[in-house]
């Protein structure tokens, strides 16, 4: 039932592929954005079917009000539903410029807003189940931005093999720059909290078949191949979700 209410030389430099001993620094310091103490979480919230219209016009309203109070520090970058890939699903991804701390003083403010526990109590209602990573941005990739559309939104997903997150890094810090012809890179990430070893990539699209073109592209240009191979078999399991904006999406 429904209830409706840049490659960076300096940083390519200090990469060893092979040779990075995780006992002397975490992965997540020699990969992530020095400049920026952004972090970021990811939704995903599979919907009971019947509810979907009314879930995202609940989700529309409460982001709204959250982005009109600027005491709170995260702001929503892109919502969307799923087309291809699980049906009936949700993604958001929010940014908190501040971190871990902006992380908690955002949760504390929260859980002390009512309209927004009630908002929480009604989403239950419409949900089947739920899970949520915490992120951290690659320095290598642009940061995400708000974008016009209409487009389409890839999110490809990748379970690494554990002890290889700065082999990925190193190989992807070299071949970003092939996939940036059609401002099709919008951002590249990889967990901290919830699933380990795990990587997301978001690109944007006119459409399907504007898609396969930019991918058919980049084969064309010499190295695409090579990071290809060796990044393979650094890989347990991808997956690959097309999503489309929802209409408060600031990705769009």
């Amino acid at each position: 039932q429904c209830f409706a209410t840049k490659s960076d030389e300096g940083w390519l430099s200090s990469m060893f592929a092979h040779k990075v001993d995780a006992r002397k620094d975490a992965h997540s310091n020699l990969l992530s954005k020095k400049e920026t103490s952004n972090l970021y979480k990811i939704q995903f919230h599979n919907v009971k079917p019947e509810c979907m219209e009314a879930y995202n016009k609940m989700s529309d309203e409460v982001q709204k009000e959250l982005h009109r109070d600027a005491s709170y520090p995260c702001e929503v970058i892109g919502s969307w539903n799923n087309w291809y890939g699980e049906q009936d699903q949700a993604v958001h991804l929010w940014r908190y410029s501040g971190g871990y701390p902006a992380l908690t003083e955002c949760l504390r403010k929260l859980n002390r807003n009512t309209a927004y526990l009630a908002f929480r109590k009604e989403r239950s209602k419409m949900l089947i189940s739920r899970r949520n990573q915490l992120l951290l941005e690659f320095s290598f990739w642009n940061e995400p931005a708000s974008r016009s559309g209409p487009n389409i939104y890839e999110l490809r997903t990748y379970q690494l093999v554990p002890g290889t997150m700065i082999e990925w890094g190193n190989h992807w810090a070299r071949a970003i720059k092939y996939r940036q012809e059609n401002n099709e890179a919008v951002g590249g990430f990889f967990t901290q909290i919830g699933e380990l070893y795990v990587v997301h990539h978001l690109w944007a699209y006119k459409d399907l078949q504007s898609r396969e073109e930019t991918r058919n592209a980049a084969w064309l240009k010499e190295g695409w191949d090579a990071n290809v191979h060796y990044t393979m078999p650094l890989i347990q399991k991808m997956e690959s979700r097309i999503m489309i904006p929802m209409e408060h999406s600031p990705l769009q």
